[in-house]
């Protein structure tokens, strides 16, 4: 025995950020990385303090009820917390928190990558490099949407939301927002408010969504949504796939009614619906808004920052629950 507390990882997390782990708790790591089961993460839990989960597992009403005493605190490994039960863990009096803040660049990066992606056909031209399928130049081959004065219209001014409208700014773009308060004139910049997200559509001809999947927005962007885009809109998704309603987004790319979308985030990840596949005007990215080295360095030791305080007995600064 170590005398260290014991502390669960579903995940391989990052080198430096286990170093830390090893150094100051009797820490359970996952080398496989595989994805644990509910009914291993329960017994593998047995002893532990803390659980540090990533958005791959699911704790559940049942898998928080069915956790051993011992667990005090979950310590996730993410910015979103829609894969924890919240009044579960209340109701057990186990700690929840998540990193926010410092995936907030990496993401809206990857959101800047998923709109020009999507806006200049970035998946068919690279298609025809690696195929040889290249021909020669032509004025009206492989015509993308320029981007640059258009309007974007984000979906939750967020942390990320107001760093891509910075982003979206240098492309200068006119920058709409809707979000559930209007944002303070400094914070607001500039951007454009609009009161319910119907009327953000309809001035969207770039559609970037960053808010959280929750019970009032899951299936936020579906067919009555869509229908009141611009035709030839995009849509950029670097938030949750809960947000969007497959079945209609994938008909209108096909019908046209969409130019293109760009998407970091499904649906039943990483099963996603195979049609988005076989769609030439979809950037598809599995997930990696946050996958940079400084990025997912300062995920790890914000968590652990937050697991230190609830050792000793303090409120962790990003407490969920």
């Amino acid at each position: 025995m170590s005398g260290k507390p014991a502390v669960l990882v579903t995940r391989k997390l990052p080198q430096a950020v286990e170093e830390r782990l090893t150094r100051d708790y009797d820490a359970r790591l996952n080398v496989s990385d595989r994805i644990y089961t509910s009914e291993e993460l329960i017994e593998l839990s047995e002893g532990a303090l803390a659980i540090i989960p990533c958005h791959t597992e699911r704790l559940t009403t049942d898998v928080i009820a069915s956790l051993p005493d011992s667990v005090r605190a979950i310590c996730s490994f993410s910015v979103g917390y829609d894969h924890i039960d919240l009044d579960a863990a209340r109701a057990r009096a186990i700690t929840v928190t998540n990193t926010p803040d410092v995936l907030s660049d990496a993401t809206a990066e990857i959101a800047v990558l998923c709109m020009l992606g999507a806006a200049r056909r970035a998946y068919e031209s690279a298609r025809e490099i690696r195929t040889d399928s290249w021909a020669d130049w032509s004025a009206t081959h492989q015509l993308g949407v320029q981007i640059t004065g258009k309007r974007i219209g984000i979906v939750g001014m967020g942390r990320v939301g107001q760093i891509m409208a910075r982003r979206a700014r240098g492309f200068d773009m006119e920058v709409h927002y809707y979000n559930r308060s209007r944002l303070n004139e400094e914070r607001e910049n500039g951007a454009i408010y609009h009161a319910t997200i119907e009327s953000l559509l309809r001035h969207s001809d770039v559609l970037s969504i960053h808010c959280p999947a929750t019970p009032e927005t899951t299936g936020m962007i579906n067919a009555e949504t869509i229908a009141l885009l611009p035709d030839g809109a995009i849509v950029v998704n670097t938030a949750r796939g809960a947000v969007i309603d497959d079945d209609t987004l994938i008909a209108a790319l096909q019908s046209g009614k969409l130019f293109a979308a760009g998407l970091d985030v499904f649906n039943n990840e990483p099963d996603i619906d195979p049609r988005y596949k076989e769609l030439d005007n979809t950037f598809l990215l599995p997930h990696v808004g946050s996958a940079t080295v400084e990025t997912r360095d300062a995920m790890g030791f914000r968590a652990l920052d937050n697991l230190d305080a609830i050792v000793a007995g303090e409120t962790p600064r990003d407490k969920l629950a």
